[in-house]
């Protein structure tokens, strides 16, 4: 095959692709149960209690119920299993992390006055997600191929070729070189198309001016999948908080809480083929194919956000609590790059390729997750049991992406107008010329709606004191899939962006707790035992557009963690 370039034809306008994808915005807006021994021992049920410094994360009116100054530290030993089954083939990684959960301190005072008896300003960092993980896993039979994906892309995408011959100014110099991320062109191909053609993933059929991209897969193909994807960071609150009672009946506080994000991805996924539909630069043959595509991926930045709560005492046996916590507003950076590695043996070709030359790309973009909502209830028997229960809501389909003068356009990476990061099918069917104009997270924003739902939170605690001294505490808490059914059983095409197309749907999530407490004079110190179950799907890619009918190749996972949580701290 003589060398020709590829190029997104200007046919192709309406095919916009975004920098990110509605995936991309729920990894970052998933809260995880985390703060000190008492409150996770309870299982996160405190919103109608308070006097904890992870309280306030939950119901900042927790603050108002402190009538001593505190200070304390929490460790959490965060043991993680990940088991994926697929086609009788089951894969276990494990992985230990030791996180500092939540240090932080109240300082309270005792204004005197029977209206308004105490005062109290608190600061805590609290962890408000681990991004810790590492899945892989192996497919025995495949029934399609990510390069034909890749073919889709760049048939969806209008994808062109040219003869570098034909394309010279004067001086003999290429006009227009879809290759070079800095080419001021409008019509450049997107990066998973450059990718896959150097990388010997699809074969141009047809003519060079209309094209019909075909993958390695053919009619006689066969072979297996195998991936291992690997992700670290997390989301770090650090709340400063004032509270108060009123006559000891009413409880408020208010919480300004700024969130540090860090989140790496490094996703493997590899197939080996047999009968492989390969373009040798002579001309298309039957080859075996053992290939590897590696993304990596980092984002971070920094976010803020806003909770008001209240706590009524009507009678010294019961309370009820209240709390609204509005969106994080984050600015976030990041960074990526792409790699292949790839061997034909018997055509003779193998070798590597990776994206803008093996530089690392980089963009900025602002997003938006979720507000919050938290109705709790608590009773309290005598000075022996507490029992209390956590009601919430979180509207996972109200997250959004927006500009704020962010570089949407990342020349850097992506090239000219047409391609900031890679394939996203939805804009061409979603989303006008003048409405991308108009806001250019308009497809992105109507994926959010399309995949998520609102969910809800069941919270339950005990806490049962054997004696003034010591304690024991058990909980149980139910976070609903934020995934829409239509979404999760395959039955619509999920957009991801760039060249990492793999994705995961996650189900419900349980956690089961215990605990126990121990205060002496004013030191006190809590362990607890918390146990985290969430079973996922994993997918390679979303379904080939040219035939949505065959399934892409997909993984149950089951995701456990057990964490051994210890918190110290001082009354005074």
């Amino acid at each position: 095959m003589k060398k020709i370039y590829l190029f997104a034809a200007a046919a192709a306008f309406p095919f916009f692709s975004d920098a990110q994808s509605a995936i991309d915005g729920f990894r970052f807006s998933q809260p995880d149960m985390k703060g000190t021994a008492r409150y996770m021992g309870m299982g996160g049920a405190f919103g109608a209690l308070g006097g904890d410094l992870s309280s306030i994360s939950t119901n900042p009116a927790g603050i108002g119920v402190y009538r001593r100054s505190e200070i304390g530290i929490t460790m959490d030993i965060d043991c993680q299993t990940a088991t994926s089954s697929a086609q009788g083939e089951r894969n276990t990684q494990n992985q230990t992390k030791i996180f500092l959960n939540n240090v932080g301190g109240v300082a309270s005072w005792n204004l005197a006055n029977a209206v308004m008896p105490n005062i109290n300003v608190g600061f805590t960092y609290n962890k408000a997600a681990s991004f810790n993980g590492h899945y892989a896993g192996y497919i025995p039979t495949l029934s399609n191929s990510l390069t034909n994906y890749i073919a889709g892309v760049s048939n969806n995408e209008g994808v062109t070729v040219f003869d570098v011959a034909t394309q010279t100014d004067s001086d003999g110099f290429v006009q227009f070189d879809p290759y070079n991320p800095n080419d001021e062109s409008n019509y450049v191909a997107p990066w998973i198309s450059i990718l896959g053609y150097d990388s010997y993933f699809m074969t141009p059929t047809g003519t060079e001016d209309q094209p019909n991209w075909i993958g390695q897969w053919g009619a006689t193909t066969s072979g297996s999948g195998a991936f291992d994807v690997l992700t670290s960071g997390g989301a770090n609150e650090y709340n400063i908080a004032v509270g108060g009672n009123i006559a000891n009946k009413v409880f408020w506080g208010l919480n300004l809480g700024v969130v540090d994000l860090n989140y790496s991805m490094t996703a493997k996924w590899g197939e080996s083929l047999k009968n492989a539909v390969v373009d040798n630069t002579e001309g298309v043959e039957n080859s075996s194919s053992q290939w590897m595509m590696t993304n990596y991926y980092n984002a971070s930045g920094t976010g803020y956000n806003i909770k008001v709560g209240l706590i009524y005492r009507p009678i010294q046996e019961l309370r009820l609590g209240l709390s609204f916590a509005s969106p994080t507003w984050y600015s976030v950076n990041e960074s990526y790059l792409a790699q292949t590695s790839f061997k034909y043996p018997e055509i003779s070709i193998s070798g590597s390729s990776d994206t803008n030359g093996g530089q690392w790309g980089n963009n900025s973009y602002n997003f938006r997750t979720p507000w919050r909502l938290t109705a709790s209830a608590a009773g309290v028997i005598g000075r022996s049991l507490i029992v209390s229960a956590d009601f919430e809501w979180q509207k996972y389909n109200k997250m959004r992406f927006y500009n704020g003068g962010g570089n949407y356009y990342d020349y850097g990476y992506g090239g000219g107008f047409e391609d900031w990061w890679g394939p996203d099918y939805a804009p061409a069917v979603k989303a006008s010329p003048a409405m991308f104009n108009s806001d250019p997270w308009w497809a992105t924003n109507a994926e959010i709606e399309d995949y998520y739902k609102t969910t809800t939170t069941v919270r339950l605690g005990v806490e049962y004191r054997i004696t003034p001294r010591f304690s024991v505490r058990a909980g149980y808490a139910n976070v609903s899939s934020p995934v829409r059914k239509e979404a999760k059983d395959g039955t619509m095409m999920i957009y991801t962006s760039g060249t990492m197309p793999n994705y995961r749907m996650d189900n419900s999530t349980n956690y089961i707790t215990c605990g126990l407490g121990y205060n002496f004079n004013n030191f006190y110190i809590d362990g607890a035992f918390v146990h985290k179950q969430m079973s996922s799907e994993y997918h390679a890619y979303t379904s080939d557009p040219a035939n949505p009918q065959i399934p892409s190749p997909t993984s149950k996972l089951s995701l456990s963690n057990n964490q051994v949580v210890i918190s110290a701290g001082v009354r005074f």
